[in-house]
């Protein structure tokens, strides 16, 4: 009898478990409440809403910068943890949780192009390299009506 950290999981299973993990299970990013948009191999989207506690400037009702630079860390997380597992066709629980506590930010560049008004966000990432220990991925972030508000690089620490 297989114990949980012997249990095999295939590809489908392993991205699976990585979605769920940066919508139900990382506290911070609960606080967020985000959606996965559109996700391929080389790119991903998270989707969340505006809402009273993201506001960094009540006069323009706009996000506050470290709402914008947290979503576009988490949705460069994301792309960055799928790439880890991407070629990947089977693992046991012990070999993702070990791929996985691998993940981390190294650095993140944000430039912010225009105020963060709009009612939904959507915060985009995709590879721009991929190596054995580092990934670089552009980010952005977009409103409801795709205007783009911020733009970036991530690079994480990925074996």
């Amino acid at each position: 009898m297989n114990t949980p950290h012997e249990t095999i999981l295939k590809n489908p299973q392993i991205l699976e478990k990585i979605s769920q993990i940066f919508l139900e299970v990382l506290p911070f990013n609960t606080l967020f409440h985000y959606r996965i948009g559109k996700i391929t191999n080389n790119r991903a989207e998270l989707i969340f809403d505006r809402r009273d506690e993201f506001i960094g400037n009540q006069m323009q009702n706009i996000l506050h910068g470290g709402v914008i630079s947290s979503a576009l860390d988490t949705v460069g997380g994301l792309i960055a943890a799928r790439s880890l597992f991407i070629d990947t066709q089977e693992c046991t629980i012990a070999e993702f949780n070990e791929r996985f506590s691998k993940l981390g930010t190294v650095n993140l560049h944000v430039d912010f192009l225009r105020p963060g008004k709009g009612t939904c966000f959507t915060a985009s990432a995709q590879i721009e390299r991929m190596g054995n220990k580092i990934g670089v991925f552009r980010v952005a972030l977009h409103n409801e009506q795709n205007i783009q508000i911020a733009s970036g690089v991530a690079t994480y620490l990925v074996g």
